[in-house]
């Protein structure tokens, strides 16, 4: 059976990899608007009724904007903004999470998770479950990422050597600093904390490439856990996935010379997350493409999920 699939925000970041992705699937046929008709709303209908999947890679408004132009009850819908993330009518497209799988299947309206809390949520969930972290722990977190994330505009200001001198663009920056991020309401509804965690997002100077710090104090988790112990219960949670990967603990051999490496992952649906600690503290890093596993990667992976395809399909481990 042929599917068809329609991008609606084709020419961004997000919608110009999730083209990539299609390209390698036989079971597809993509539906492509003119250019210079993306924007009209009678156009985009007849698309959007006519696909049976929609990618929409658009601002929150214009997600809204197209949601009231599906007219049919057959057309699924994969969300790649923040638009619907903590809207309990739609399905959290996070399938490694314990039960969330069989919902994406059988799903009509999914939101793919913000990058940031991909990692964060994969991070800190099975944790819970597990009883080592309690649900009122104060956490925090920060995230290196590459600019890329930061869409066109952001990608073509680094990308620009004289925007980039003139904004002294050579250097991370720290952003979000009033604690109003817009992946902080997914991260604390689906980590199963109580309060919001204290989250600190850095846009560095590369492109593509994130990593999640999330560091613990021993003495404050439940049965004074250690890493080990962390590291035991996340690799029982992951133990069977195909694309989350808990890596040896501890391990000098996943560091280059004490450092780390963000961009590994690069170009690949995988989440690889690293437990490192001693002396009662522990640090958890998840690294991954933020454009693989953190965008457009996991959009593909649900519409996977949602069509009945192998979930790999067309996405590297």
């Amino acid at each position: 059976m042929t599917y068809k699939v329609f991008v609606d925000g084709q020419e961004g970041t997000t919608g110009l990899k999730i083209f990539e992705y299609l390209s390698k699937v036989s079971d597809i046929e993509v539906l492509r608007i003119d250019s210079d008709k993306r924007k009209n709303p009678e156009e985009r209908s007849k698309f959007l009724n006519s696909a049976d999947i929609v990618f929409l890679c658009l601002p929150d408004s214009a997600a809204k904007e197209s949601i009231e132009l599906v007219k049919n009850d057959k057309t699924r819908i994969i969300n790649t903004s923040t638009a619907f993330r903590t809207d309990k009518s739609w399905v959290y497209g996070l399938p490694e999470l314990k039960n969330q799988r069989e919902l994406i299947q059988s799903a009509s309206r999914v939101s793919v998770p913000g990058c940031h809390a991909t990692g964060f949520i994969l991070t800190i969930r099975p944790l819970i479950e597990a009883g080592i972290l309690p649900e009122d722990y104060p956490v925090t977190c920060y995230s290196l990422t590459g600019y890329s994330g930061a869409g066109k505009s952001g990608i073509e200001e680094y990308e620009n050597s004289v925007l980039a001198a003139e904004r002294k663009l050579h250097v991370p920056r720290h952003y979000a600093l009033q604690h109003n991020h817009k992946h902080i309401p997914e991260m604390l509804m689906y980590s199963g904390l109580l309060y919001e965690p204290l989250f600190t997002p850095i846009k560095a100077n590369y492109a593509q490439g994130l990593a999640m710090s999330v560091p613990l104090i021993s003495r404050i988790l439940s049965k004074n856990a250690s890493a080990k112990e962390v590291h035991e219960a996340l690799s029982a949670y992951f133990e069977s996935e195909r694309f989350v990967h808990v890596m040896p603990y501890d391990s000098e051999a996943n560091l280059d010379e004490g450092h780390f490496m963000i961009s590994e992952c690069n170009n690949t649906n995988r989440l690889e997350i690293f437990v490192f600690g001693q002396k009662g503290k522990v640090n958890i890093i998840s690294r991954y493409d933020n454009l693989g596993k953190g965008a457009s990667g996991a959009a593909v992976q649900n519409m996977n999920l949602m069509l009945g395809l192998d979930e790999g399909n067309s996405l590297l481990n």
